[in-house]
């Protein structure tokens, strides 16, 4: 397995653990622990600590190295914040820019992920939404736009990573993602960007109340 997969699933484990309350603050994460319970060596353990400390779940201090940082609300208000209104103006842009297969391909990735949360199959849907995102990042033609709001994503995902174990999220995620579409659909560049910065501003609640409690996961893993 590649060095870089091995990585990311390290983290993606690790960020799990943090948010869900497993790991707590102040514990301190040791490079050859880690890598003998992962059973990997330490390269992608470190590789998998200096990502998590860009998205600033974990700090590193000299002498006493990776440790766990304390989940902030209001930091992760902030970075929704921003998020919110990149997305409102990437989904602004698409409505006005997209062109018709693009927006063909909206509309199929967005018939895929209903079948998803019929399903209650979390991780396929969680993969839709992303592609959902993207492609609404695309549409926008915008490259400096797409490259900002692709790093507060990517900062923000470890956050997002149970969100979609909870049904009630999932189904309103659809919801929400059903408003977005038709406004981008109807070339209503003002009805998207609301719908965009709602949905984001929901996520943002919901994200935010997840990280001060354990998930229970109420859905089903892909089938992919």
């Amino acid at each position: 397995m590649a060095n870089a997969t091995l990585s990311e699933t390290v983290a993606q484990a690790l960020a799990t653990e943090i948010i869900d309350g497993k790991l707590a603050a102040g514990d301190r994460l040791d490079e050859q622990s880690l890598a003998q319970r992962f059973k990997v060596s330490r390269s992608p353990v470190r590789d998998a600590l200096r990502h998590l400390a860009a998205t600033h779940l974990v700090e590193y201090a000299p002498r006493r190295g990776f440790s766990v940082t304390r989940i902030d609300p209001a930091r992760l208000q902030d970075m929704y914040d921003a998020l919110a209104e990149l997305e409102a103006l990437c989904a602004r842009f698409c409505a006005l820019r997209a062109s018709a297969m693009e927006k063909v391909a909206l509309e199929r990735i967005h018939e895929r992920a209903r079948v998803a949360a019929s399903k209650l199959a979390s991780e396929d849907y969680a993969a839709l939404n992303e592609d959902f995102h993207f492609t609404i990042y695309s549409g926008a033609r915008n490259e400096t736009l797409k490259t900002v709001v692709l790093d507060v994503r990517r900062q923000l995902g470890p956050f997002r990573s149970r969100i979609f174990f909870q049904r009630a999220r999932l189904e309103s995620s659809m919801e929400e993602h059903e408003r977005v579409l038709t406004a981008i659909l109807a070339s209503d560049p003002d009805a998207a960007a609301t719908a965009m910065r709602q949905h984001t501003a929901q996520t943002a609640a919901n994200v935010i109340q997840l990280s001060s409690r354990p998930v229970v996961a109420t859905t089903r893993k892909s089938n992919r």
